[in-house]
């Protein structure tokens, strides 16, 4: 079997560049829904901390690529006081180990786990989400 990856030379991208991935699969999404979005803030760490963890009720740091932090938009009132932005994490390390046994392109997986984070943000069912995901060209 043939393969132009050299795999034993691979390294897994650092931080700043799942960043730059992060960004690149924000840029392929629907400008409206960018638009919409544009307060959160979008964070790449390498796994969720012990405290959201523990929070969660997960043992196993892998089995968590992405979390929503902050309150959604169908339950803001102009009444509640202003608690910090609302955030998106995407967990490098998590989103690896799911790419490699998968099969989605890595980019592909990034901006599935960013839609369905910041889905989360406004509220939106899963066949929402599902649209925004064809409008960005995800397979």
């Amino acid at each position: 079997m043939s393969s132009s990856v050299r795999w034993a030379d691979a390294e897994a991208p650092t931080l700043a560049e799942f960043e730059a991935m992060a960004t690149a699969a924000w840029e392929r999404l629907p400008g409206e829904f960018r638009r919409a979005a544009a307060d959160v803030v979008i964070r790449v760490e390498d796994f969720a901390s012990d405290e959201v963890l523990d929070t969660m009720g997960i043992q196993d740091p892998f089995d968590l690529t992405g979390l929503y932090q902050g309150v959604d938009m169908t339950k803001k009132s102009v009444a509640d006081s202003v608690q910090g932005p609302d955030m998106v994490f995407l967990y490098r390390r998590p989103l690896l180990d799911e790419w490699a046994e998968g099969e989605l392109k890595l980019g592909d997986l990034i901006a599935h786990v960013l839609i369905h984070e910041i889905g989360h943000h406004f509220g939106l069912s899963d066949d929402d989400m599902a649209r925004i995901e064809e409008e960005a060209g995800i397979a």
